[in-house]
């Protein structure tokens, strides 16, 4: 399609993920991966109109200056504040855990499949551009998995209710349909949600399929947030939006098992928007610090792999038969290849992230030289002359992430370690589920989080269920 629009025969790929990832991962071309790869990592670095070397110096300076006339020692200092981590040691300190516990198996990652290439005939030196490729091919040896083979089993009106009835069963909340209330688009369906006591707590719209004009993805959005006002407690209007397969002629509408962990993460999402009790608006709901916005939406994605809850709903749509739980299994084992590469990888961008906003004096340095010196002890391969990811790094330099890359690793974290609390005491354990439910899902931004997520665990997260459900340990 890339081609014909623009008049030529053949294919064109793009630096866009869709194009480059896929590519990357099934070529067999060496040389050419090698050139999407230089072109990738060197977006922004080629000496043109284009390049944002300076951008980037004065971005960071910019930033100190900002910190340092509200009288904060570096930025990262002023913009952690807000956060659950609210000081730069706590962040470092976090940061440098992970690294020491994930080192050993980012290196054994690293060395499996620098061992695999080299059974495959690679007789070369291992480079960066070789990763994706042989990493793909060891991932389908080890597991094979076909994620067809799970989509019968997956329909989505099925997973809709089972979702409805985790809800009810974990929290007492009940979804009953209300088609009276208007939308934006005859597709979308709406909900009164109701509490155990009869209680009205929030509309609820989940709009599933693309169609023309609508973004892709998938989202959680709030149409009217929670709040209080003289006397009167104004109840939320939640949506889930999605782009699940339509049903068609011959089948209905089934999901992949990647699109079922996503309508839990996004349904996790809606129950912090609808369970919220607050009294202003700014703080009810998910309006909270972002390394702890993902908590519940993470959190409800463990149950996806687990077979009591799996078994009491998905049956395959024309046999009936429950779903084979070892396929679970197989998935289950597969979430956790090469974590330790990508632990590693994810905490080499938090590192240069923290490095870029904890400087104490203006930059003048080149940007690559900065980099560098940064990124040498997460680096597995060899330093590529002529690239610098700072360069694109986009999340941190105007996507809303600076000084707060960490937050990724920093929510696994805490949704691991909450799990493993529900798995203490019984995954549907009524008592548990309403600690969460009043100590995190009713609070939003009305308190620290830290101090919430205390009041819920006992203490503090580990990082012990994190590194066991990854398999780094």
């Amino acid at each position: 399609m890339a081609a014909k629009s623009q008049g030529k025969r053949g294919w064109i790929f793009t630096l866009h993920f869709p194009s480059y990832v896929p590519f990357m991962q099934y070529s067999g071309k060496r040389e050419l991966r090698r050139k999407m790869l230089m072109a990738y990592i060197s977006r922004g670095f080629r000496a043109n109109k284009y390049d944002n070397r300076e951008i980037i110096i004065k971005i960071v300076n910019l930033r100190l200056e900002l910190a340092k006339i509200l009288g904060f020692t570096n930025f990262a200092e002023m913009t952690l504040g807000d956060r659950m981590a609210d000081k730069q040691t706590t962040v470092e300190k976090f940061l440098l855990e992970l690294f020491n516990a994930s080192k050993k198996a980012a290196t054994r990652d690293f060395e499996n499949v620098r061992k695999f290439a080299v059974e495959c005939g690679h007789d070369d030196s291992f480079e960066r551009w070789d990763w994706p490729f042989y990493s793909e091919k060891l991932k389908k040896k080890l597991y094979n998995i076909d994620d067809e083979i799970l989509k019968p089993y997956f329909r989505l009106e099925n997973a809709e209710k089972a979702i409805f009835d985790l809800a009810f069963t974990l929290y007492g909340i009940k979804f009953v349909p209300a088609a009276s209330i208007p939308v934006y688009h005859r597709e979308v369906k709406t909900y009164e949600v109701y509490d155990s006591d009869n209680s009205f707590l929030a509309i609820f719209y989940a709009d599933y399929h693309p169609r023309p004009g609508k973004s892709g993805g998938a989202w959680m959005t709030s149409y009217r947030d929670q709040r209080k006002s003289e006397g009167t407690d104004i109840r939320p209007h939640i949506s889930i939006v999605g782009n699940f397969t339509r049903a068609s002629e011959t089948r209905p509408s089934l999901l992949s098992f990647s699109e079922l962990t996503t309508f839990l993460h996004e349904f996790g999402h809606a129950l912090h928007g609808m369970l919220t009790r607050c009294t202003y608006e700014s703080l009810s709901g998910t309006n909270v610090a972002r390394d702890f916005v993902e908590l519940p939406s993470q959190f409800m994605e463990n149950y996806a792999y687990e077979k009591s809850w799996l078994d009491s709903w998905a049956t395959h749509y024309q046999t009936g038969d429950k779903i084979p739980y070892e396929i679970i299994e197989q998935i289950k084992k597969a979430s956790t290849f090469n974590e330790g590469y990508g632990c590693f990888r994810q905490l080499g961008f938090a590192f240069l992230d923290m490095a870029w906003h904890t400087i104490a004096s203006p930059l003048e340095t080149d940007i690559k030289e900065f980099e560098t010196s940064v990124s040498g002890k997460t680096e597995l391969f060899p330093v590529i002359e002529d690239t610098c990811i700072s360069a694109s790094f986009g999340h941190i330099f105007g996507g809303g992430y600076a000084a707060g890359y960490y937050g990724y690793k920093w929510a696994e974290v805490l949704d691991a370690d909450a799990f493993s609390f529900f798995r203490e005491k019984g995954i549907f354990n009524r008592e548990s589920a309403l600690s969460f439910r009043k100590n995190i899902l009713e609070k939003g931004g009305s308190e620290k989080a830290l101090a919430l997520y205390i009041r819920f665990r006992g203490k503090e997260a580990s990082l012990e269920p994190f590194l066991q459900r990854s398999g780094l340990i």
